[in-house]
This record gives structure tokens, C-alpha cells and sequence, in this order.
């Protein structure tokens, strides 16, 4: 996961760019073969252990999805945790500290 968390007085904006493949489960490959279905499903936002970002992903969401959000309530210096997990019980969890302006 690429983040860029920046906070302007208590409001964060927050930049979160996830290498996945998502995988639809209807492509092809090259000999003829369909791709098994691999996509994001779930991604959770945390800051004090409440959630500030919460979506639900299905099929239709592309390669290397970009999300973009607002929360209020941090300041610079403190950290964003961030997880997702997929159709094949793929999951990550990673940590980030916000910056400030």
C-alpha cells in the first residue's frame, strides 16, 4: 500500500493507492483458462482504534484501486491503520503517520 495522510488543522486527507490484481473471475488467459475470481473485498480505515473509513468492494472495482477520504479528529504525528482483506483470505495491515501541512 502506497498512503499520504495529511492533516490541515483536525481535518486529514488521505491519498491510499493498494497494489491487488482484482481479478473479476470472468477473464481468460492465454489458453483459454478462466482466472479465478480474486478481488478486494473489504477496506477499514482506523485512528484510536475507531473506524474513519469503512468500504465494501465487489468484481466490478479495477486493478490497483485509488481511494481518496476525509476525517476529522487527528493531527500530525499520530497513526492511521489501514487493512483490507480479498476473496482468497488475502489480507494486510500496515500502519502510517500523519503529517501536517
Amino acid at each position: 500500500m502506497k498512503l499520504k495522510a495529511v492533516a490541515q488543522g483536525e481535518v486529514v486527507s488521505v491519498k491510499l493507492l493498494i497494489q491487488h490484481p482484482m481479478e473479476t473471475g470472468r477473464r481468460k488467459d492465454a489458453a483459454g483458462n478462466i482466472v479465478p475470481a480474486n478481488y478486494i473485498t473489504e477496506v477499514t480505515a482506523s485512528h484510536k482504534g475507531e473506524d474513519v473509513f469503512h468500504a465494501e468492494f465487489g468484481p466490478g472495482v479495477s486493478r490497483d484501486p485509488y481511494l481518496s477520504f476525509q476525517f476529522a479528529g487527528a493531527k500530525a504525528g499520530d497513526t492511521l491503520s489501514i487493512s483490507w482483506v480479498d476473496t482468497n483470505g488475502g489480507a494486510e495491515k500496515s500502519d502510517f503517520t500523519i503529517t501536517g501541512i
